[in-house]
């Protein structure tokens, strides 16, 4: 019997792009490139549809949207730093808002998302049910988009594996976190990981699926938003199983776990109420078939001849 070298695990996808590619001078990060793709390609596919729809002119949405944006990055990055432990940022601060590097809690942005929406929903006295359903349809299409960056990055890894679609990385440059190890690009074997981010990507893609059947439905405003965050917390409970990347920090759960939990208990039931107590109200336009309900004004008579 011949025994000639053993060819290396078909269980091991190597992984060995660059994190960071230059145009002249310039250094220019994938993950910031595909989370500038991902709100794009939100806007222009979720946001503005949804939001048009019910009679908001675009510089409006504009507003609305980059506010949004801007404080959900600082929520998602900020909450990360908390749940990856604050010991190395305190005393790296220069990391603590460098979002590019890779690193960012999605339930930070959900909170900072929500938040801001309520704020500019008051100010500009549109429904804040209509906004948060455009926002989590935003982020149905946009986080799919964003997980590629962390693929490129190996920020999100689950477990050494030897699954088929197990990922081993090779690039110097892969911002990997503490406790996992880069492979040798002539190494006859490597460890590899289980692609949590992509579990992460495919997680989002299934709850916008039931979020698109609901849209097809003409549920009423706040129903999308008040499913996707009852979805996303069932999903952060089951992913972070294989997310090794974040640490266990109490009763046998991440941060991101213990968070799920929280809006599972508290954060849903408060929305159902605030849902019930408060409709919506504001400019935005009502759909058609509330329209029809509405009595039209009594016209003036007309003069006797």
């Amino acid at each position: 019997m011949h025994h000639g070298a053993v060819s290396p695990p078909l269980a091991v996808i190597r992984i060995g792009i660059d994190p960071v590619f230059h145009i002249g001078p310039a250094a220019i990060h994938w993950y910031g490139v595909m989370y500038a793709v991902a709100f794009y390609v939100g806007y222009r596919v979720a946001v503005v549809p949804h939001l048009s729809r019910h009679g908001i002119d675009r510089p409006t949405i504009d507003r609305l949207i980059t506010w949004t944006i801007v404080m959900g990055l600082l929520g998602a990055r900020l909450y990360y730093v908390v749940q990856s432990g604050l010991g190395y940022y305190l005393s790296h601060p220069q990391h603590i808002i460098a979002f590019w590097e890779g690193g960012m809690a999605f339930f930070g942005a959900i909170i900072a998302g929500f938040a801001t929406m309520a704020v500019l929903a008051r100010r500009h006295h549109i429904s804040f049910w209509v906004l948060a359903d455009g926002g989590v349809l935003f982020a149905v299409v946009g986080q799919p988009i964003g997980r590629i960056g962390n693929i490129i990055n190996g920020d999100i890894l689950g477990g050494p594996s030897t699954l088929p679609w197990a990922t081993a990385y090779t690039n110097p440059d892969a911002i990997l976190q503490r406790g996992f190890s880069l492979c040798d690009p002539n190494a006859f074997e490597c460890t590899a990981y289980q692609p949590a981010a992509a579990y992460e990507a495919i997680g989002t893609i299934l709850i916008g699926l039931v979020l698109l059947a609901l849209l097809r439905r003409h549920v009423r405003d706040g129903v999308l938003a008040i499913s996707y965050i009852v979805l996303y917390a069932v999903s952060q409970l089951i992913i972070f199983q294989w997310r090794e990347s974040e640490p266990v920090v109490g009763l046998g759960l991440k941060q991101a776990q213990l968070t799920a939990i929280v809006v599972l208990a508290v954060g849903v039931p408060l929305l159902v109420v605030l849902r019930r107590r408060f409709p919506g109200t504001g400019t935005a336009a009502a759909p058609a078939e509330d329209r029809a309900e509405v009595a039209e004004p009594p016209r003036p008579a007309e003069p006797v001849a």
